[in-house]
């Protein structure tokens, strides 16, 4: 089947509502959606049920590039300055360090196991070397858990970052296979022009963002998402164009944005978040499209040794050498190298090689697909046992809608949010007023055997109980979930 302008839409909107209900399956059971959202794609494709013919590197990369800018300046408006903060400079040298170290590691076992020459295998470690968290918390979010300390404002910061460096590394390498008279020791100004203009101009635009979102007066409401649309990709586009790393750049601008206060605040994150899924599920069915499952059998067994070395050696090795120089307990390490996802980015990045003409390029690229869907099929199920097992979960914070949906002020700093009190929980039989909250934080409702009960300080606590918890800030609520025994 071949794409015209009289079935697209037909078959767009089946594939995006078959997704989105074959995604709804998959969180129940652990998996992430990002392996339904490519399994739907391959099935369509060519060598699949739906015989949809689809080879076009150029457009793969097109929509991954959009899709990405959108992700990423998403995450960066969810990101609360709070909480990475105090993990900043460990997210910034794992996501830096422990990618060259990955890359590097991955390059010599596939320059040691295949025909590969050295520089094609670092290529394809470069590929490889970041990380797609994104898929760990639509797990840990499903299964109701969370992580202790600062793992988590830790593993969000990494895969928020890392995706500048491995995207440096993949062009730069892809130079250094074409141009073999190059040195690697060239690419290091290139290095420092792109991180330096994408760190300059992403916090520029980011504080340009919140000046022009608060100063300009639009008739329109729904204008103000069109321009916010429109800053984010000039951000992204222009740092390109002057040489920068436009990945970094949106990513910065995002996180400055998020963290300031700007008319329609809420609304305008929850609709990029909303786009941010969308385009994921776009990204992943065209992904899915281009690959042909029958050149994977192929390359089967070599794209599983280079998976299994990448989750068991080179990952555990980028982050013990990365983490080396911070105090972090050995099984949060531990942890920290299983949770090295790897997702669509490094897909994305796979069809650089191949609009490049690389002589490799369509075997990389089969087998990065390969190393991501083993990666994520492997640790993406495995994560909460592994928590568990290294006792690193607590009860995830959940964030609920109630009856009344309120768009509050965008000065409003409370935070509501429903906590679970777990069977093992040391606060059970405690009396409220004994649990030392802060005052600026205050548990407002209990909820109880399907029943909703209003606290006092006489109020026992039990297993099971539901807590409307509310705090001044993020800061506090941290502080309340520690004297409730979930930190």
């Amino acid at each position: 089947m071949k794409f015209s302008t009289e079935n697209i839409l037909l078959i767009g909107s089946l594939l995006l509502l078959l997704s989105v209900v074959a995604s709804k399956t998959s969180f129940r059971y652990g998996i992430p959606a990002l392996v339904i959202f490519l399994g739907v794609g391959m099935l369509a494709g060519s060598d699949g049920l739906g015989g949809i013919y689809f080879n076009d590197p150029a457009i793969t990369q097109f929509l991954g590039v959009v899709s990405l800018t959108f992700i990423l300046f998403s995450g960066g408006l969810e990101t609360k300055w709070e909480s990475i903060k105090p993990v900043l400079r460990k997210g910034v040298v794992l996501s830096t360090l422990g990618v060259l170290i990955t890359a590097l590691s991955v390059g010599v076992f596939v320059w040691l196991l295949t025909d590969f020459s050295f520089t094609e295998g670092v290529l394809l470690g470069a590929i490889v070397s970041s990380t797609d968290a994104a898929a760990v918390f639509s797990i840990l979010r499903t299964k109701s858990i969370g992580l202790k300390g600062g793992l988590r404002p830790l593993l969000e910061l990494e895969s928020g970052s890392n995706d500048p460096m491995a995207y440096f590394l993949t062009i730069a390498m892809i130079q250094l296979v074409q141009q073999p008279d190059a040195t690697a020791w060239g690419l290091i100004p290139g290095f420092l022009v792109q991180m330096s203009l994408g760190t300059g101009i992403g916090l520029g635009m980011g504080f340009a963002m919140v000046f022009i979102m608060n100063r300009i007066r639009l008739e329109v409401e729904g204008l103000y998402t069109v321009l916010l649309m429109a800053l984010a990709f000039f951000t992204f586009a222009a740092t390109d164009f002057v040489g920068g790393n436009g990945f970094l750049a949106i990513y910065l601008a995002a996180v400055v944005l998020g963290n300031r206060s700007f008319v329609h605040k809420k609304t305008l994150i929850q609709y990029f978040d909303g786009l941010a899924w969308l385009m994921q599920i776009v990204m992943f069915l065209t992904l899915g499209l281009l690959v042909y499952p029958s050149k994977i059998v192929p390359i089967a067994g070599t794209g599983l040794l280079i998976a299994l070395f990448l989750m068991f050696i080179a990952r555990p090795l980028a982050v013990y050498i990365s983490m080396s120089f911070f105090h972090l307990r050995r099984k949060e390490r531990i942890f920290i190298s299983w949770v090295g996802l790897r997702g669509a980015v490094p897909i994305i990045f796979a069809t650089y090689p191949l609009l490049s003409g690389i002589q490799k390029a369509d075997e990389i690229f089969h087998l990065v697909f390969f190393i991501a869907l083993s990666s994520v099929l492997l640790q993406g199920t495995t994560l909460t046992l592994f928590a568990d097992f290294l006792g690193l979960s607590v009860p995830a914070t959940k964030k609920r809608r109630f009856a009344l949906d309120l768009e509050l002020g965008d000065q409003m700093k409370n935070v509501l949010v429903e906590v679970v009190i777990r069977p093992d929980n040391p606060i059970i039989g405690k009396e409220i007023m004994a649990l030392g909250l802060p005052k600026t934080a205050l548990i407002v409702l209990v909820q109880r055997n399907g029943k909703f009960l209003t606290p006092n300080g006489t109020t026992r606590l039990e297993a099971g109980d539901q807590l409307k918890l509310m705090a001044d800030s993020e800061q506090w609520l941290e502080v309340a979930k520690g004297k409730l025994g979930m930190s």
